[in-house]
């Protein structure tokens, strides 16, 4: 990226160009210019539909929280980008953060999955279903054991016990509802901020419409949400009866991600809720 890609982006008067932390899948900048900060991410040698899950999400997200806004997409020179609004950081109360994914969890639809799939290191089949467990276990977990398996990453106890677990979720939600929310669909710690005024956004989204617990479970497996974070939730959108029985189900498919992408330094947690079952 020099400076005659800089200038095809839609903006003018930038002074200065700073690399920053923009996770394990993109190029990540903070893009100054005479009036304004921006934040823009590069994906190279892919084209401009590369972001369009994430401005969707950003856009569904919108609804109910704070996220950055999408100024521009599209493809420079072969690369994709995405430019966003830049949210200087703060810090903020982990009740309101709690509360702002209760709100956003409140945005309900009547089938689980999305409208396209996503494509990534990691494939998200999002074909919709109108059962929780049929969707999580056929288009989630099952997606990844496979992965698993074709990296040499899987073996057949960890399938004996993932057979069973499955059966478990499969039947369970033959026989409980389950009600379709909004989800970030990666809610780490990571993608979650305080703006410099104390107010929590959310960033970094990969949505789809799920059960909310899928999403609260990421927020145990790496820590960086308190105790406050769940009360604030609580009280914004109590969570159902059981929920600490049934987050080992979800802790899971984050864990079994994480041993597709990174190995078997993952495989000692993933067996530690496997054998369980």
């Amino acid at each position: 990226m020099n400076q005659e890609w800089l200038k095809q982006l839609p903006i003018s008067s930038i002074t200065n160009v700073t690399p920053v932390s923009g996770g394990d899948i993109n190029e990540a900048f903070k893009v100054t210019t005479t009036t304004k900060d921006y934040f823009l991410l590069v994906q190279p040698n892919q084209n401009q539909q590369f972001y369009q899950h994430e401005i969707e999400g950003l856009k569904l997200l919108s609804q109910a929280a704070l996220v950055p806004q999408v100024i521009a997409s599209g493809q420079i020179e072969g690369d994709a980008y995405l430019l966003l609004s830049w949210l200087e950081s703060g810090r903020g109360s982990q009740s309101d953060l709690g509360q702002l994914v209760a709100h956003v969890h409140q945005i309900h639809h009547d089938r689980f999955g999305f409208d396209h799939d996503v494509d990534g290191k990691l494939p998200k089949i999002n074909t919709w279903q109108t059962n929780w467990g049929e969707f999580y276990v056929h288009q989630r977990l099952e997606v990844l054991a496979k992965r698993a398996s074709d990296h040499g990453l899987w073996n057949q106890k960890r399938q004996n016990h993932f057979q069973r677990l499955c059966q478990i979720i499969l039947d369970y939600y033959q026989t409980h509802d389950s009600t379709p929310s909004l989800l970030h669909g990666d809610l780490w710690a990571g993608n979650v901020m305080f703006t410099a005024d104390g107010k929590p956004a959310l960033i970094d989204p990969d949505v789809l419409y799920g059960d909310r617990e899928f999403d609260l479970a990421m927020t145990t497996v790496f820590g960086g949400f308190s105790e406050q974070f769940y009360q604030g939730y609580n009280d914004t959108y109590p969570i159902a009866a059981g929920f600490q029985e049934r987050l080992p189900w979800y802790q899971l498919y984050y864990l079994m991600a994480h041993l597709n992408l990174f190995g078997e330094s993952y495989g000692g947690s993933v067996d530690r809720i496997l054998s369980a079952y």
